[in-house]
């Protein structure tokens, strides 16, 4: 991880079920589209988005169930969660170097609530969608 660059830490199955369009016939594939569409966001989150604004970012995406083997692409990294997909994002966050900035996109307010209580700022799926 480059301590360098703010962390953006992507709930897949959060973000991918934010939007009733079917993600759930295929679950991998739906993950992947939301995978493609975060790689353009590797020099920072749209305008507005969170304040300060970002700049460049290292983009993790965590994926947990079905969604579990789908590859990284250049400027996406894929955590694939053993377990719980929300106890892996607070590991990814607890994780990060000390005054590194760690940007959560979830709904989930329960990983919300735990992830600021870490330190990270926390935007909606909109954000990436």
């Amino acid at each position: 991880m480059n301590d360098h660059v703010a962390l953006l830490v992507v709930d897949a199955a959060n973000v991918v079920g934010s939007v009733p369009d079917g993600w759930w016939r295929d679950r991998a594939g739906a993950a992947e589209q939301l995978r493609d569409r975060l790689a353009a966001y590797a020099d920072g989150l749209p305008a507005g988005a969170v304040q300060p604004p970002t700049g460049p970012l290292e983009i993790v995406l965590v994926v947990e169930g079905a969604a579990r083997g789908i590859a990284p692409v250049p400027g996406v990294q894929v955590v694939a969660a053993a377990g719980s997909g929300d106890d892996r994002i607070v590991e990814l966050v607890a994780a990060r170097a000390p005054g590194r900035r760690c940007i959560v996109v979830t709904a989930d307010r329960e990983l919300r609530s735990r992830v600021r209580a870490l330190g990270a700022d926390v935007v909606g799926p909109r954000v990436v969608r």
